[in-house]
Order: C-alpha cells, then structure tokens, then sequence
C-alpha cells in the first residue's frame, strides 16, 4: 500500500535505535523525510547511515536530551516546518511501589511524561500555524494492564493515553491528528539485554533468552517494524479520520482479564 507521505517530514524521537529506528527506516521507504532524535550520536550516526543504504531521502539528525526544554525548544525552532512527530524516547525503570523512589520518578517522567507533553505543545502550536500535522506517542500497554512491580511506568503510561485522547478529542478542529500507540513487548535491544540476563540467572544460559517469550500470545514479542508499520499508517492520509484513539498493539495480553 501506498501511504502517500512522499516529500512530506517527520520528526521521530527515540530514533536511532528500536521502535523509533524502525519505524524512521518505514517512513523513509515511503519517500519521507525524517529527523531522528537520540541522545547519543554515535547511535544516531549507524541509524542515519543504515537508513541512506535503503532510501533516497533526506535524513537528519539530532543528539540532544528532551529531558530539556530547552532542547525541545531547540528542535522546534530548527525544524518548524514539520509534517509529522512521533514520540518514542524515554523508558522508564521498573520497580514497586517502595522500591522506587522520588528522584527515580521525576527522572523518567521527565524525559517520557513531560518530553512527549512538552514536545506535544511546542510543535502543535506550529502545525495549528499551518492548520495541519500528526503527532503519534508511542506509550506501552502498561497503561491497562497495571502491573504494580512497574508502577511508575503504569502512571506515567496511564497520564500518556489520557493525555493523548484529550489532546486528541479536539485537535481536528486545528487539522491536526493525535493518536497513541500503546505496544506490549517488543524485542528491541533493550529487551533482549534484559531477557538474556533473567535467563541467565533462571535459565542458566542466556543464549536460551527465547524461552522467557514461550508464555506470550504466538510466543513471542513483537517486531520493532510491526510497530513502526502501524505508527506509520496511522500518520499516513490513509487514517485520516483517526484522533484521539489508542491502538494497542499487544496481542491481546491486555485485553485478557486475569481469572481463577
């Protein structure tokens, strides 16, 4: 399917490695622009450069901390002219209740409930300028199936999706669509490291890292690019009638009421 987002920008944070490479790598095939956001540059640089090896377009890059306002501050002004701004860095520690404590908290929420809400403000005022643009926020399902052993991602994904759907619920009257996108496990890097390491102490080995998955719906996580496919369709013309919404991405784990 052609999504028709040829010539158009997107600015994606988060973007030099899973979700976020994934899904910049997607919308370049399409013919899109992207701007990829990290913070570290040498992470930045291999995805620029894995990127240029498959499509002809334009790919900017940019290391900075969106823990920062003055960094978001940055972006807006450097790259005003945007069509499209998914929000994907940030991820925040797991832990219960006692075991995390204030600094921790206001350390992830910084960066992933208040980047995404400081990102949201800085560029919807220039998409509301031009009457036009997508913003996608890339959350987690933790928002539902509220696992207390990750209680500060549970509360911060919960304030994302409320925060989505109401930003959402009123933006088409500026011509602009919010939707979030609320995915369960996904084998990024990021997972995989830890699964190797829960393996390693449980298993024995962490080359058996793939036995933790077993238990998941088609015993597996999803893809990064099953990820970017969906944040991809969802900015494109092709769901244009879409604000306001979550699409959770979970094999159904969420939707599945725990029973006796």
């Amino acid at each position: 399917m052609d999504l028709q987002l040829a010539g158009k920008t997107a600015l994606i944070t988060g973007g030099s490695k899973g979700i976020g490479r994934a899904t910049a790598t997607i919308l370049a095939a399409e013919g899109c622009n992207v701007i990829i956001v990290s913070r570290n540059a040498d992470d930045l640089a291999a995805a620029k450069a894995g990127i240029a090896q498959k499509s002809d377009v334009r790919v900017d890059t940019v290391a900075a901390d969106l823990s920062e306002s003055k960094a978001v501050e940055r972006l807006a002004r450097d790259y005003a002219g945007i069509d499209i701004l998914v929000n994907n860095a940030g991820a925040i520690p797991g832990g219960d209740l006692l075991q995390v404590d204030e600094a921790t908290w206001r350390k992830a929420w910084e960066l992933k409930v208040f980047g995404y809400i400081n990102m949201c403000r800085a560029f919807y005022a220039l998409m509301k300028e031009r009457g036009r643009g997508v913003i996608v926020n890339v959350v987690g399902n933790a928002a539902d199936t509220h696992d207390p052993g990750y209680i500060c991602g549970v509360t911060g994904n919960a304030a994302l999706t409320a925060f989505s759907q109401s930003l959402g619920s009123v933006s088409a009257n500026d011509g602009i669509r919010v939707v979030a996108v609320s995915p369960g496990p996904v084998t990024t890097d990021r997972l995989v490291g830890l699964l190797k390491k829960k393996a390693a102490d449980r298993i024995g080995s962490a080359d058996k890292w793939q036995e933790l998955l077993k238990p998941l719906p088609f015993a597996r996580g999803a893809t990064p690019e099953e990820i970017g496919a969906a944040i991809a369709f969802l900015a494109s013309g092709h769901s244009g009638y879409t604000s306001g919404s979550v699409v959770t991405i979970d094999a159904g784990m969420s939707a599945h009421a725990v029973t006796m």
